[in-house]
């Protein structure tokens, strides 16, 4: 019976990717800091299981993933976006916050929870297609996204002896708690239960690179070979 861990797994795409493993037969550890939500979650299923930790509090991490033997798939899927609304006055704390939450936080995980991952496992990085080109009041999140994309390269490389498997992800809009707050037009939007689906597809086929909906990241890909003066003014004009 494969184990999976899930972090961010108390709403959005993290929730929907637990019903997804579970529906599956796997063995799921749904982690996030909402204690209620993740007992709603995992209290109808046997081979469902919550722990509660605050992933950018390194000691927490420590301590509610002390007793985890193995692992089959690690999935790190937690995050936050916070705008800088005024690049000119630029707000140094909400810089912060997107580094930590969505990439120093994924250190101490890795730290925690990469001895515990088989041989033969799977490492899932869930980053966002926000890295392909760069849109205002994104500085902070981009940035953070962006790093989680090199590091997932790299870590590839680095665990290759190991046989260990890294699977990147690269997320369109995606209807959540998260994005229900963005006042801008979504384009192709999906439901976490179709994120979660294409997530589950990519892993199993322990593919590399996994990105969706496919009309909307080609499409980014193909704004990026443009000179960087013509995607700055359209989506400058797109956003205004």
């Amino acid at each position: 019976m494969q184990k999976v861990l899930i972090t961010g797994a108390s709403s959005g795409i993290g929730a929907a990717l637990y019903s997804q493993y579970i529906s599956q037969g796997f063995n799921v550890i749904a982690c996030g800091r909402n204690q209620q939500k993740l007992e709603e979650l995992t209290q109808a299923h046997v081979k469902g299981t919550g722990l509660v930790f605050d992933v950018t509090q390194q000691q927490q991490v420590v301590e509610a993933t002390r007793d985890i033997d193995e692992l089959d798939i690690l999935i790190l899927n937690a995050g936050d976006c916070k705008y800088i609304d005024d690049a000119k006055h630029f707000d140094a704390s909400l810089f912060k916050h997107n580094i930590e939450t969505n990439l120093i936080s994924v250190g101490y995980l890795l730290e925690s929870l990469l001895p515990k991952l088989k041989h033969g496992g799977q490492l899932v990085l869930v980053s966002s297609s926000a890295t392909i080109v760069p849109f205002p009041r994104a500085e902070g999140y981009g940035a953070s996204k962006a790093g989680m994309d090199y590091l997932a390269k790299s870590l590839t490389i680095d665990l290759k002896p190991h046989n260990i498997d890294v699977s990147l992800v690269h997320p369109g809009f995606v209807k959540t708690p998260l994005t229900d707050k963005n006042d801008f037009s979504m384009p192709f939007l999906i439901d976490a239960e179709q994120a979660a689906q294409a997530i589950f597809a990519g892993v199993s086929k322990r593919k590399r690179y996994i990105h969706f909906p496919k009309r909307l990241t080609l499409l980014l890909k193909m704004f990026s070979l443009l000179p960087f003066a013509w995607w700055s003014k359209m989506i400058s004009r797109t956003t205004r």
